[in-house]
Parts: structure tokens; sequence; C-alpha cells
């Protein structure tokens, strides 16, 4: 499956969750991940990041796509983190 994180994070969490999603998946910019994942990492992640985070002060946003083939990806302005840099 493909997956677009997105999140909210209080300023002492914020780095922690970033740190654990760049294991994981792709950068795209301030707060956005996206990626290819199977259904146990995508289990392993969400596992993770309620660990990290205070459910009554952050918020995060998990979009879920069958395949990357199935979405569409429109950038306006720069790209911050062009993936088709990453071997």
């Amino acid at each position: 499956m493909f997956v677009i994180i997105v999140y909210d994070i209080k300023v002492e969490r914020v780095n922690k969750v970033k740190s654990y999603l760049r294991e994981n998946i792709y950068w795209v910019q301030n707060s956005v991940f996206e990626g290819e994942i199977t259904p146990s990492e995508y289990e392993k992640i969400t596992k993770k990041l309620k660990e990290i985070i205070n459910e009554e002060e952050d918020s995060i946003i998990i979009y879920k796509f069958p395949m990357e083939d199935m979405m569409e990806r429109n950038i306006i302005g720069i790209e911050k983190a062009p993936i088709n840099t990453i071997l």
C-alpha cells in the first residue's frame, strides 16, 4: 500500500516523530511523509507513532492507497525533497 502521513505535533515531540518516520518512508516536506509500505509495516509504524505522541495534544493523519499508481501527485512551486533523487 502507498501512504501519505501528515502531522501536527507539539514541538517537544516533533523531532522524535520526524526521525522515526525518516527511518521508514520518504520525507516530502515539513510534516509530510510518503512511501510504499506493507500492511505489517503499517501496523508497526502506527503502533510506534501512538507510543511517541500525546493523543490529547497531537494529530497524525494517514492517507492509504492500495497502490501508488492509484493516486496522482501534483506539485506547485518547488519540491522540497524530490523522491526521484533517492537511490
